[in-house]
């Protein structure tokens, strides 16, 4: 195997219960490099504008907010931290309520360009301290980092995916379990895809579908295209 020069950025998209944040985490843990859940942001950014009692439908009060917003956002992938002017928020932001409301500040066009710029910095800031960094989201392949070296769409059935949430948010997968995770998956996916394409794959990106896969096979199959790209 040849030597890869440094930076090297791993990008992945994927539509929600893809496994893209666990399996994200994994692959950077295995070869060791840093880790950005862009989603995660955005769901700062949420809390922030809820904490701050900002009109999530006054689109530039959240584009203010977007760019005065005190994050600090950890690489580790074994335990990602979120910090929001000093407050950890790394569990309030998995929550239903931000769940619910994140779609309004995520679609706003001002804030995904903030965004991306942040993002941009932390990849490369993160690439050059580590080594290597895996970043997740919705837009990482086309729009955020479209010359990384590995882009990858991970994507699965909207049935494997609606399961895997409710496993994730409830602990069990049964009827009612997915009834009431459908609309976090399946509207967020569609609000979502306004202002990103994370259903189809771009020119150049690597489709990884994981209907029919475990994790450790949806991580085999993400590592096989990360070693060929390093072979290569």
């Amino acid at each position: 195997m040849t030597s890869q020069p440094t930076p090297f950025v791993i990008a992945v998209d994927g539509p929600s219960g893809s496994g893209k944040s666990s399996v994200s985490r994994t692959v950077a843990s295995t070869i060791g490099a840093g880790y950005l859940d862009t989603g995660a942001m955005y769901r700062a950014l949420t809390w922030w504008c809820l904490h701050d009692e900002v009109d999530l439908l006054d689109h530039e009060a959240v584009a203010a907010a977007a760019r005065s917003l005190p994050l600090e956002i950890g690489d580790d992938p074994a335990a990602p931290s979120v910090h929001v002017g000093g407050t950890d928020v790394a569990e309030a932001i998995r929550s239903s309520g931000i769940s619910s409301q994140v779609s309004r500040v995520a679609t706003v066009p001002a804030v995904r360009t903030e965004m991306g710029r942040r993002q941009r910095a932390l990849i490369d800031d993160i690439a050059a301290r580590r080594g290597a960094c895996v970043a997740e989201g919705r837009d990482i392949t086309t729009v955020v980092a479209p010359d990384a070296p590995v882009r990858i769409l991970l994507t699965a059935s909207e049935e494997a995916r609606l399961r895997r949430r409710s496993l994730e948010v409830h602990g069990v997968s049964d009827e009612a379990a997915i009834a009431a995770t459908r609309d976090q998956v399946v509207r967020r996916d569609r609000d979502d895809s306004t202002v990103s394409q994370f259903t189809v794959a771009a020119d150049g990106v690597v489709v990884v579908d994981t209907s029919e896969l475990d994790f450790d096979g949806s991580v085999d199959a993400v590592m096989a295209v990360v070693r060929a790209a390093r072979a290569g």
